[in-house]
């Protein structure tokens, strides 16, 4: 965990959040900023700034991530639809909080997202 990381704060419950998943390896909760109506954060309790910071052990932990977000898309019901995961790496991905996590994002046609300009 690092002291100054804003995840790792929501994962000791030093900061409040809108926590809709909680494991042993993993913590999720609702974006404060959402860019559609379903934007769920999927983050590794594990502190890892970036993809490139992770290691040959953390391959395991990649794909829970992507297990949680699948029971979350199911859990708000927008696994029928369709919906996006997104995990942005580095300052020029658009990553602003250095611990990394995935975005579930749903809830509408998501087509025009990036196209508009509208990054996660």
């Amino acid at each position: 965990m690092s002291a100054e990381c804003v995840f790792c704060k929501i994962i000791n419950r030093e900061l409040d959040a809108d926590i809709v998943y909680d494991d042993e390896k993993t913590v999720a909760f609702k974006d404060i900023n959402p860019a559609a109506p379903v934007h769920i954060l999927v983050v590794p309790r594990k502190h890892i700034p970036t993809l490139l910071d992770m290691e040959k052990d953390d391959e395991g932990l990649i794909g829970h991530l992507h297990s949680v977000a699948n029971e979350i898309a199911k859990a708000f019901k927008i696994d029928k639809k369709g919906y996006r995961i997104v995990l942005n790496c580095g300052a020029d991905a658009g990553q602003i909080v250095f611990h990394l996590h995935l975005h579930l994002l749903g809830g509408r046609p998501l087509l025009q997202t990036i196209a508009k300009g509208r990054g996660v």
